[in-house]
């Protein structure tokens, strides 16, 4: 397995990816089509993001992305195709998030979780700090993490 930045030609087949991956929490295609343009990476995150394709034999098999904002990086996106879920995909991708978030001078890393992903993030590391609006659903409420990554990298 590798990661590797994605290719614009691919956008369309990750975000397919990241509701695949959405729908193994039970949600039914009403909840799913309300959260498709959140789920959706656009062209033009591949310049205000960082983003990162996992890969297995020639197939993408889970993304991840980050965007900074001063000394935050927040965790946009970490995704994982069905199939793949429990194969260590996400602990690779959230590995890369976290590194390349220290290596850009974030101290820490904030992640809204869906529901039924906080047991991995916290198996990672992070801990529970409060909750915020989905961006997808009015009136839902996601839980909010954070793992501290301490102080920023020095840069060669």
């Amino acid at each position: 397995m590798k990661l590797r930045p994605p290719q614009q030609h691919e956008l369309d087949a990750v975000s397919a990816l990241c509701l695949r991956s959405k729908a193994v929490w039970g949600y039914d295609e009403a909840f799913l089509d309300a959260c498709r343009s959140e789920l959706t990476i656009r062209a033009s995150e591949l310049k205000t993001s960082e983003l990162r394709v996992a890969e297995q034999d020639g197939a993408v098999i889970g993304v991840a992305q980050i965007t900074l904002d001063g000394e935050t990086a927040d965790l946009q996106k970490l995704f994982v195709e069905p199939a793949a879920i429990g194969l260590g995909v996400g602990k690779l991708l959230f590995a890369w998030a976290r590194g390349t978030a220290q290596e850009l001078g974030a101290r820490r890393l904030t992640i809204e979780s869906d529901p039924g992903a906080v047991g991995f993030y916290k198996k990672m590391g992070a801990i529970e700090c409060g909750s915020v609006l989905s961006g997808s659903i009015p009136g839902r409420m996601l839980p909010r993490l954070q793992v501290e990554l301490g102080t920023p990298a020095t840069r060669a």
